[in-house]
């Protein structure tokens, strides 16, 4: 497999390290800033070229990876789609709903894959889970939580896009829990309503949200907490937690580290201590679930068939962090979607 990638942003080196490793070759991309982008090439042995249309069209690629900030979709996409190339973007998929849907819309009519950056899926800790839920190992579903509780620096905070509605779409939640949205979703089920409270820029000069809080109800009846911070000094592992009526799963990080399951006859549970979180420091992750996760777009395909994370999950994330937007500001339980 061919890859352009558009940024080289922090993100885009886990990218590049997770498609050397599997036998991907970065062979074409770009920056906004030069300079950036040629270290890039350097690094990774592609060219750079110094417009995001280049990389579009550049010959050969089997697909695109947009990791730019993520008000700028749209546009690569049009131009792949236009070209009959697949693509795929870093989480968040868009800045809003209006958004993602018209990117649905657009590689549906185009006949492309579009594929999102969500590479939790892949940790063994969540595909042992799932896999757990729907054999259906803990029971009824009761209570399903997720809790962020990351610290970020003032300095990451120091450009004025960092945490702009404009060009982040938000704070705390839809750039740094959107991971564990994502991930409750996929475990529990689409949510029905939700209620919120945020933070403005409680601790960092930003104008949105370092701190938010979501009593949240499934379809199904459960019931769960959402909280994502990155004020939360020195930062805490991230956590999401499952409560059925058999027992309860807790994946820490990305890994399994709570299995306490009355009765269970199943395959043993992951268990691990050792555990890869941003917390502190959003480099801090691991590149395996990321290797998967581009395995399985570049199966796609070649199979042509959609990737495991297309844009429709990406869009259903979204309409869950729109949503607690939407209570936050309305004061008042707002419905999902």
């Amino acid at each position: 497999m061919k890859v352009g990638i558009i940024g080289t942003g922090a993100i885009s080196h886990k990218h590049a390290q997770a498609y050397r490793n599997i036998g991907y070759t970065v062979a074409v991309c770009t920056n906004k800033t030069a300079s950036k982008g040629q270290e890039f090439a350097r690094q990774y042995g592609a060219e750079f070229v110094p417009a995001w249309e280049d990389v579009c069209r550049y010959p050969g690629l089997d697909f695109v990876d947009v990791c730019t900030f993520p008000d700028f979709r749209i546009e690569p996409l049009r131009l792949c789609a236009s070209l009959g190339r697949h693509i795929q973007v870093q989480k968040p998929m868009a800045i809003d709903t209006a958004t993602a849907r018209e990117m649905l819309r657009i590689a549906a009519d185009a006949g492309i894959l579009l594929g999102v950056a969500s590479q939790h899926r892949f940790d063994d800790a969540s595909l042992f889970l799932i896999e757990a839920i729907r054999a259906g190992r803990l029971g009824r579903l009761l209570q399903c939580d997720c809790y962020v509780k990351w610290h970020r620096s003032a300095e990451y905070y120091s450009r004025p896009i960092k945490g702009s509605w404009a060009v982040e779409g938000g704070g705390a939640l839809i750039n740094q829990a959107i991971h564990q949205v994502d991930l409750l979703r996929w475990f529990a089920g689409p949510l029905d309503e939700v209620f919120a409270y945020w933070q403005l820029g409680a601790l960092h000069a930003i104008e949105s949200e370092d701190v938010v809080s979501a009593v949240v109800r499934y379809s199904n009846g459960a019931t769960g907490v959402i909280q994502a911070s990155t004020a939360i000094w020195p930062g805490y592992t991230e956590r999401t937690e499952i409560h059925g009526t058999k027992g309860t799963a807790v994946i820490a990080g990305d890994r399994l580290t709570v299995w306490d399951v009355r009765d269970d006859a199943g395959e043993p549970a992951p268990l691990s201590s050792s555990v890869a979180s941003g917390s502190s420091d959003p480099m801090a992750i691991s590149l395996e679930s990321f290797e998967r996760q581009f395995r399985d777009f570049g199966q796609a395909i070649r199979d042509r068939r959609k990737p495991a994370v297309a844009g429709e999950e990406g869009l259903a994330a979204l309409e869950v962090v729109e949503a607690i937007y939407r209570s936050c500001r309305a004061g008042e339980k707002v419905k999902v979607g």
